[in-house]
């Protein structure tokens, strides 16, 4: 069978249909830099140990690395799958620890506001 020059972008979208992470519908602003560009503030929507989705007006084209900040947390290091309708789903480089996934949730309740315990 012969590789096509397109296998490893249709080996990658496909791969994101099958995500193992369970992901938590949440509402959590926060500011999302691009590689190279300036940073902005944005909404996480959702969120799990391995990715989140989030608001971007602007086109970020998949594999651009960005750095996610949530209020409280350091940067994390991410690359962006994909763009569509002004979101952008993002892979953490380094899959969040559960310990440190389930304290975001219980930080963060489904209005968006911050319980800083």
């Amino acid at each position: 069978m012969p590789i096509t020059k397109n296998f490893g972008n249709r080996y990658a979208l496909a791969a994101q249909e099958d995500r193992s992470a369970p992901r938590s519908r949440v509402s959590i602003p926060a500011s999302l830099r691009p590689s190279g560009s300036k940073g902005f503030q944005t909404v996480i929507n959702d969120l799990s140990l391995s990715g989140f989705s989030a608001t971007s007006i602007n086109r970020i084209h998949p594999g651009t690395v960005v750095w996610l900040t949530m209020p409280g947390l350091q940067s994390m290091q991410a690359s962006v799958v994909w763009w569509e309708d002004s979101l952008v789903g993002c892979a953490f480089e380094q899959l969040l620890s559960p310990i440190i996934h389930d304290n975001i949730l219980n930080r963060w309740t489904n209005d968006g506001t911050y319980d800083p315990r």
